[in-house]
């Protein structure tokens, strides 16, 4: 692609994200969120390949409904109400649907379908983007209108946690199983919305910063799905001792990184009288920890086949820059013992 038509899609995705987060007149936040999926559909099908046009396609219908349906509850609300501002998103009916929309367009379960099957029609950059850049702009309308709709939060957040670690398990894509555990990880960020907000807007950060290593490591191994895991061995020894411990962190294994989330959302459900929520919660992250095992045996206790006709995978010095990889694996691995000054920093 042109260098000056990357720069200009590039610009448009942050300033329409930008100007959803400086918003607070629903018009404005729509005009963000539809120049931000604008921007984004020619790096989706820069590749010119049926499979990422189809899901440049499916991209594109969903999150068009998805925007609709956010401008006809807006206006319903503004009919309702005569009010245009966020914050005062007052009537239960503008709410519940303004609420669908924006899980829409994240995916959140049980609106999920469309997530897997445009991940897995991308590369592997374009999905980072789409899976890390893309939740930002719903998320800061999420998180203005959290008071309202607490049944239907907790539905979406549990439904999502549980189908996120489900549709995972007999997945060989990376790219999918990638997607479902996005799913996931916006569960556990929904049930905790209307409680403590900082906990979400915590919890998305340390998804972004995993999510983003994990992504880099399949890139630079140049792999999409299980069985390619294998060879990384041969290509780079250290990262691949490294990457289980960034699956486990997805994973949400103490002492690493994204035991911290988890830990702190059990905790604030339990404070919330939410028990029985909490231990179900908990229960889908086993289901989705046993494909993220499954990822770290595939990629450190197998090996790829050396018959005739497999080529060996000879350690060549990659072209790709490996310092976010280093920054972005470091932080996965690394930042549980700094929890109490995150935390500190987050509620102040």
């Amino acid at each position: 692609m042109n260098p000056f038509i990357l720069a200009t899609l590039l610009f448009g995705l942050g300033l329409g994200t930008t100007i959803t987060f400086a918003s607070s007149h629903w018009l404005l936040a729509w005009m963000g969120l539809e120049l931000n999926t604008l921007a984004i559909i020619p790096l989706m099908a820069q590749l010119h390949h049926p499979r990422a046009v189809e899901a440049t396609t499916k991209y594109f219908l969903t999150q068009a409904a998805a925007a609709a349906t956010l401008l006809f509850a807006s206006i319903t609300n503004a009919w309702l109400t005569g009010q245009w501002d966020i914050q005062q998103l007052s009537h239960p009916l503008p709410a519940t649907m303004i609420t669908l929309a924006l899980a829409l367009k994240i995916g959140l379960a049980p609106l999920h379908a469309w997530l897997p099957e445009v991940l897995q029609g991308l590369d592997l950059t374009t999905g980072l983007i789409l899976s890390t850049w893309q939740k930002l702009a719903p998320f800061a309308l999420l998180l203005q209108i959290h008071p309202t709709n607490s049944n239907l939060l907790i539905f979406l957040g549990l439904t999502s946690a549980l189908i996120g670690g489900w549709g995972g398990l007999n997945q060989t894509q990376l790219r999918k199983i990638l997607a479902y555990s996005s799913i996931a990880h916006l569960g556990w960020m929904i049930l905790v919305l209307q409680f403590a907000p900082s906990l979400t807007l915590l919890t998305l950060i340390m998804y972004l910063i995993m999510t983003t290593s994990a992504f880099l490591v399949f890139k630079f191994n140049n792999s999409t799905n299980i069985n390619a895991l294998a060879t990384s061995w041969a290509k780079a020894p250290t990262l691949t001792a490294l990457t289980p411990l960034i699956l486990l962190s997805l994973g949400g294994l103490p002492p690493l990184t994204g035991f911290v989330p988890k830990w702190l959302i059990l905790q604030e459900l339990t404070k919330q009288g939410l028990a029985p929520t909490a231990t179900l919660a908990a229960l889908t992250a086993l289901l989705s920890l046993y494909f993220y095992l499954r990822l770290s045996y595939a990629m450190t206790l197998t090996t790829s086949s050396n018959n005739l006709t497999a080529t060996t995978p000879w350690r060549f010095s990659s072209p790709q820059h490996t310092l976010p990889l280093a920054i972005s694996t470091s932080l996965a691995i690394l930042l549980l013992p700094l929890t109490p000054a995150t935390m500190a920093l987050l509620t102040t």
